[in-house]
């Protein structure tokens, strides 16, 4: 990693020296599963309780009403599937936003095959859902609604608490992707008034390969993942210890920095912003500039496409995406910039930058100087740009 600029955040953070030392001891040594009955086992289960512990307050929850899953994927698939199936008596109407994250949008495809029926509703051109369309979609047949708390992609943060108040007003329960949202800014559910929320330990500098689902007390879900009684018989399977004493580390560290964290990637991201706009004609910020994630930079640069801007600033070991790592090698034109009115020439030329602890202003001042000669020289060779 020595000698490479990191503005890759959302796709993964490097885990912080603490979560690292926490979770040595439960590969080699502390061996045991957690469902044995014996000493070792035990001694497992213990820290299995901990790390739960840390990570129900980092969001304001209860330690039972924590889940740990895979990725933020499975909680998303967990979430839409699991309510579809335990509420079918109650209701088959489903309600997405376009701009949620394609496992919650496929995960809704899926249940569409099997003859539920799904609601998409559209953004505004910063991204936002507006909550009389969450409101007008609903039916006397919906069971679930799942709005992102903020895009992963343009970094629009979405106002989540209203949309709460619309959906328990109907007595239907709500979901939120809150995988860009925990760690980075503060989350508390309650507060939210949601009945599930996705999360992953990769975004706050916690191991990868493991995530969580936060399921309120009552809330009705069927099990995704079935053939045993552990995470209290919702989800089988042996549970990754390792990666889960490192996720709570990485929570309860969150929980005590995560001020200090804001305060300095948004300084980072308001220079980047700004000397992008200062220096580089014919470009675009997507996404709402004031309701918008901390560490989050997107810019689309037209006439020239981003692929070979991501191979220019690779070059000079500088990292960062054309947008969702899940689906940045489709490409394919962003569905997040398309739903927010994004032409297809301008989306493909499109870059998101996501800031990290790790990053300084000299990182921030040395990208501001390769990437406009990096435009400079693909507009050159562009047919379409006229200087």
């Amino acid at each position: 990693m020595e000698g490479i600029i990191n503005f890759d955040h959302a796709a993964a953070t490097r885990p912080l020296h603490d979560v690292a030392e926490s979770m040595k001891p439960y590969m080699l040594d502390v061996f045991g599963n957690p469902s044995s009955m014996h000493s070792e086992g035990q001694r497992v289960k213990e820290a299995i309780d901990e790390a739960r512990e840390q990570v129900a307050s980092l969001i304001n929850a209860s330690p039972e009403e924590i889940v740990f899953t895979a990725s933020g994927s499975e909680s998303n698939n967990f979430t839409l599937k699991g309510v579809a199936f335990a509420n079918r008596k109650k209701g088959d109407h489903i309600v997405v936003s376009a701009i949620e994250h394609f496992s919650v949008l496929q995960a809704a495809k899926s249940l569409e095959k099997l003859g539920y029926q799904v609601s998409q509703i559209p953004v505004d051109k910063d991204g936002l859902v507006d909550p009389d369309d969450v409101k007008k979609a609903i039916t006397d047949k919906t069971i679930l609604v799942s709005i992102m708390y903020a895009n992963h992609e343009v970094g629009t943060i979405e106002p989540i608490e209203e949309i709460a108040k619309i959906v328990k007003k109907r007595g239907i329960l709500f979901h939120s992707d809150g995988v860009q949202t925990v760690g980075t800014i503060p989350v508390d559910v309650k507060k939210l008034n949601v009945d599930f929320l996705s999360f992953a330990a990769q975004t706050f500098y916690g191991p990868k390969g493991v995530a969580g689902l936060y399921i309120k007390k009552g809330a009705r879900i069927d099990p995704l993942i079935v053939g045993g009684i552990q995470e209290g018989g919702r989800r089988a399977g042996t549970e990754n210890v390792m990666g889960i004493v490192g996720m709570g580390t990485a929570a309860e560290l969150a929980s005590k920095e995560v001020a200090k964290r804001i305060a300095h990637v948004q300084v980072l991201r308001d220079l980047l912003i700004q000397s992008i706009e200062e220096k580089i004609d014919h470009v675009c910020l997507h996404g709402h500039r004031e309701l918008r994630l901390p560490n989050n930079v997107n810019f689309g640069f037209e006439y020239i496409e981003g692929e070979s801007i991501l191979l220019l600033l690779g070059m000079e070991n500088i990292l960062a995406s054309s947008g969702s790592a899940c689906t940045s090698k489709a490409l394919k034109a962003s569905h997040v910039l398309s739903a927010i009115g994004v032409s297809p020439e301008i989306a493909n030329g499109s870059i998101l930058f996501t800031l990290g602890i790790d990053n300084t202003e000299a990182d921030v001042n040395l990208l501001s100087e390769k990437l406009p000669r990096i435009v400079d020289r693909l507009r050159a060779m562009s047919p379409l740009y006229q200087k």
